[in-house]
């Protein structure tokens, strides 16, 4: 099994979505028949698109990312809420990784993703509770990253999610808590 894991939490050291993100891969890993790619990209940051760069027949950072992403059977995402969505630096990569013609392609039925039979967790910090209530209507983070996935392909998805962990710390106690069990349930 390959894994791309990919961090994007822009506090490296206090980062949940991090801490998230390294169980779901020990997980993963615990029988040590798996490859783990890592990419940081708060520490190596990927950047931005620009026009040269899109249109570009080549660019080797847009070929490294894709060929990552391409062996990878499983991928491992580690993406905070940062006002409602997610980090910009995971937004650059998957810039780079939405291609036409390589990750998704263009069909008289519409879209078709590229990249079917790969699995996706998605590790999720969040400072308040968006997964209920009134607030849910302002997750445009984890339901992007499900809709970007499956415009290129993978639909088995899974969120591992902590949120609320900036509610104090009898709340971040219990959210990282359940991120936990969630983990050990995958």
């Amino acid at each position: 099994m390959n894994i791309l894991h990919i961090d994007s939490g822009i506090f490296v050291e206090q980062s949940v979505s991090r801490k998230l993100s390294r169980d779901v891969v020990a997980h993963l890993t615990r029988n040590g028949d798996a490859q783990v790619t890592h990419r940081d990209l708060v520490v190596n940051p990927v950047p931005h698109l620009d026009a040269e760069t899109l249109l570009a027949e080549q660019n080797e950072l847009s070929e490294e990312l894709l060929a990552e992403l391409q062996a990878a059977d499983v991928l491992v995402i580690g993406a905070p809420m940062y006002n409602f969505t997610i980090p910009t630096q995971l937004k650059a990569w998957l810039d780079r990784v939405l291609k036409a013609g390589v990750t998704f392609k263009y069909t008289e039925q519409g879209p078709q993703g590229l990249l079917q039979g790969k699995t996706a967790y998605i590790a999720s910090g969040r400072g308040g509770v968006y997964s209920q209530g009134e607030a849910a209507a302002l997750d445009h983070q984890e339901s992007y990253l499900r809709n970007v996935l499956a415009f290129i392909g993978i639909t088995d998805v899974h969120v591992v999610r902590a949120e609320g962990v900036n509610l104090g710390d009898e709340p971040r106690q219990q959210a990282l808590a359940a991120a936990e069990e969630a983990i050990a349930a995958l």
